[in-house]
């Protein structure tokens, strides 16, 4: 099960607050003129305290049903330790009222974004919470769960368009359930209940009608989810007859679990990162939404288009029916936050082809027919990326290196930006850096070479060369193994297409490039006119698009491009 944080005692960013009640008002006071942007400010720090005592003024305590043991410790600390600040307390429920949330806003500006990070909190904007709201209650659910309620923007939303709603908020953060119940008492919704806890181990009772799942699960990388959450994982899977990556994220358990905790008919309204489109660790959210999960569309919005402000992430919100087994999925792809409207606008994508494909963002963009004469590349070429050295500090170097033959140096592209500066072709090795490629063998040298090479072997190790995973999973650590020159070069991740460029200087590369292999020779005026077609063809949305415009092709993708067949390249 996913481990409960005390964000509070664990919170390096978190101010002491001090001893003198004057010094604890003021801070208050500067708290809520930022907040509220209000003209006299004062420039001392404000604390998470001063914004739980306002929670506590809310009525918090009296919200959402009963509390847990570290949210009344939280409300006791807050208590004891800040004044009530009356003109701030109506100014939070003035705008929450209103439809701001201004007590999630001051988490944001005082809990520091790395922070925020390690537990996931990444806070919805209202150009997808409203969307995702109107969905929901357009299928007139009978009970909505808030998965990962954060400040509860998802559950206010609700409360205030529906104040007779039924509503279960969950989040594993005190302060964060804590101003979900300020919220709530400043709505005076009396029909939600906020839990304190872990959303992969919550128990629903049954109800009559269905239950409606939304949210904004949190994203956790992998690295940062204990051995005791991944095997809940491992564990839920299989009772699902799933399998689940130990490189999923935490989003990937609220699909997981959602799926175990949902009844036939129920319904779901997640929005996530992108990524689960096309990463293999992904394939546990896409093998739900084709089985129990139900998926009923996808809406993508533009990679391009940056939503959750200062985190760089991209979007994509999913609605499901549990239970439904699909035999298309709705895809869209919107260009801005205000296109979001209809959550089930965009074509079906048959079933057959969503399970034939592990990238499914490539299913959204509008699809063209290979011009006549065209084939994909793959038909005419091979595409491997360069050999990962494991340390490149060891084996890439400026210069001629002490005692090393020049047959073991090797002038190779190491960085993206020598291919864009190439222009069509790479015809000189001058300002290339060298690779140090070891044979396997090291037998084929003199005895003095031999004795160079050990010295160089000596000081590679005292940096680490051979202790790598990389290193570790060579036949021999000390043998990079650099392809053969490619007779085309590529670029594969950029925030522009890729620079395609003919190696006339047939220099090697790592694997921050492409190499193109003709499965057949082919004459020097054919692999121009290759190149020349795919620099002048190939756009970045045939690729795996990241947040902020940051383009990838993987061998496979770019082997998909479409290309003139041979006998158009040998005219």
């Amino acid at each position: 099960m996913t481990e409960l944080l005390d964000p509070v005692t664990a919170n390096p960013d978190r101010s002491v607050v001090s001893a003198n009640l004057a010094t604890r008002v003021a801070e208050a006071t500067a708290l809520w003129h930022a907040v509220f942007g209000l003209t006299d400010s004062i420039p001392l720090v404000p604390t998470e305290d001063a914004l739980l005592r306002v929670a506590l003024d809310l009525g918090a305590a009296r919200f959402g049903g009963p509390l847990s043991t570290q949210e009344s410790e939280l409300l006791s600390q807050a208590h004891s330790g800040m004044p009530t600040i009356s003109w701030a307390n109506d100014a939070a429920r003035s705008a929450i009222v209103s439809g701001s949330d201004p007590l999630g806003d001051a988490f944001c500006a005082l809990r520091s974004a790395a922070v925020r990070r390690h537990s996931g909190a990444v806070y919805t904007p209202s150009a997808l919470v409203r969307p995702m709201v109107d969905w929901v209650l357009r299928q007139s659910p009978s009970r909505i769960v808030d998965a990962g309620a954060g400040s509860g923007r998802f559950t206010l939303e609700i409360a205030r368009r529906n104040p007779k709603s039924s509503i279960i908020a969950v989040d594993s953060d005190p302060v964060a359930t804590l101003m979900t119940r300020a919220g709530l008492a400043a709505l005076n919704h009396k029909t939600a209940t906020v839990l304190h806890a872990d959303y992969t181990t919550l128990l629903l009772y049954p109800v009559r009608g269905k239950t409606a799942f939304i949210g904004n699960p949190p994203y956790v990388r992998h690295h940062a989810l204990s051995a005791a959450t991944k095997a809940w994982a491992q564990e839920a899977a299989s009772r699902g007859n799933q399998t689940i990556s130990g490189l999923a994220g935490l989003h990937a358990y609220f699909f997981l679990a959602t799926s175990l905790i949902a009844k036939p008919g129920d319904i779901g309204c997640f929005v996530t990162s992108s990524e689960w489109l096309d990463v293999n660790y992904g394939s546990i959210i896409r093998s739900l939404l084709l089985d129990r999960l139900g998926g009923v569309a996808i809406q993508v919005v533009d990679p391009t288009v940056l939503p959750f402000g200062e985190t760089a992430t991209t979007a994509t919100i999913s609605c499901f029916q549990i239970g439904s087994r699909p035999k298309a999925i709705r895809l869209k792809m919107i260009k801005g936050l205000d296109e979001i409207q209809n959550l089930e606008s965009g074509p079906p994508i048959l079933r057959e082809r969503l399970v034939e494909t592990s990238r499914w963002s490539t299913l959204i963009r509008t699809a063209k027919e290979t011009p006549s004469g065209y084939v994909e590349l793959g038909e005419l070429c091979r595409v491997h990326r360069g050999a990962v050295t494991g340390r490149n500090s060891v084996w890439v170097t400026d210069g001629n290196v002490h005692g090393l033959p020049e047959s073991v140096l090797f002038p190779s592209v190491t960085k993206a930006k020598e291919l864009f500066q190439a222009g069509a072709a790479l015809s000189s090795v001058t300002n290339l850096r060298r690779v140090i490629d070891l044979p396997l063998d090291l037998d084929v040298f003199d005895s003095e070479v031999r004795r160079e090479i050990e010295r160089f072997l000596q000081l590679a190790r005292r940096q680490g060369a051979s202790d790598g995973y990389v290193a570790r999973s060579r036949r021999a650590w000390w043998s990079v193994g650099l392809r053969e020159p490619a007779p085309i070069l590529a670029t594969y991740m950029a925030r522009r297409p890729p620079a395609f460029v003919r190696n006339l200087a047939e220099a090697r590369h790592i694997n921050i490039a492409h190499g193109l292999y003709p499965r057949e020779q082919l004459p020097d005026s054919a692999l121009d006119r290759l190149a020349h077609a795919l620099s002048t063809t190939i756009s970045t949305s045939q690729g795996r698009t990241y947040a902020g415009g940051l383009t990838k092709f993987e061998p496979r993708e770019m082997e998909r491009v479409p290309v003139p067949d041979l006998p158009l390249l040998l005219a």
